[in-house]
């Protein structure tokens, strides 16, 4: 990943090694709870308007980009997106699980995003989360566990108990799942949006006929989401 600047979060400073670029990476240490490292995307015009706040957007990658290489997290999804020069339209958010067979730890996830909020110029009435496969378990798993934090869920290919439902927050939901799918069954996904649904939630669902596990290739090029996601804010 040529374009990004390599920077090191160690006691809360951070330092810089090459020249500055829209994607940086970083490491966050938590004391009792190990690291975790991260992409940041800033947006092309934060810099250019530095009174404003900027929405951000939580990106949780899949279980193939867990471990500690951290140019795997711009595999796909807005990570990729950012790396080959997209101009996305708010702060994107994406840390690496470091467990290769575990799932997100939703504490740490948050703690991260609570101090990258802290340190740039975060919305918090627009932060929203997203995630595929083994992160879209993660993003159900991180809205149910912060349910005042997000604007809005994205979850892709990754569901959660349709008996947790009642957990889920009252935000807008869009979900994208494969009818083909065989890793993450479409019937997990469509067992809990039937449940939201049944429970008047604001809940978009989009199922791809003929598309397996893959569908957030699909899901992140759709040219309504991004403005979907803007336009939702916290009352």
């Amino acid at each position: 990943m040529k374009r990004l600047l390599l920077l090191v979060l160690l006691g809360g400073n951070l330092l810089p090694a090459l020249l500055p670029a829209q994607q940086t990476a970083g490491r966050m240490t938590f004391a009792g709870r190990g690291e975790m490292q991260y992409l940041l995307y800033l947006p092309p015009d934060y810099e250019a308007h530095p009174d404003s706040a900027f929405p951000l957007l939580l990106f949780l990658h899949g279980g193939g980009e867990s471990g500690d290489e951290i140019d795997k997290v711009a595999t796909h999804g807005p990570p990729m997106q950012a790396a080959r020069g997209d101009r996305l339209p708010f702060i994107v958010l994406s840390p690496q699980n470091p467990h290769v067979r575990g799932f997100w730890e939703e504490r740490v996830v948050k703690a991260l995003l609570d101090s990258i909020v802290q340190q740039y110029r975060v919305d918090t009435q627009r932060l929203y989360l997203t995630g595929l496969s083994r992160g879209g378990y993660g993003a159900w798993r991180v809205a149910m566990s912060f349910p005042e934090t997000f604007a809005a869920l994205v979850p892709i290919c990754g569901a959660t108990a349709e008996s947790y439902a009642g957990w889920v927050p009252d935000i807008p939901i869009w979900v994208f799942h494969g009818d083909r799918d065989p890793v993450v069954p479409m019937s997990e996904s469509n067992a809990l949006v039937g449940r939201l649904l049944g429970m008047g939630r604001k809940v978009r669902y989009t199922l791809y006929p003929g598309v397996g596990h893959n569908s957030w290739e699909r899901a992140y090029a759709e040219p309504e989401l991004y403005p979907w996601l803007l336009e939702q804010r916290k009352p």
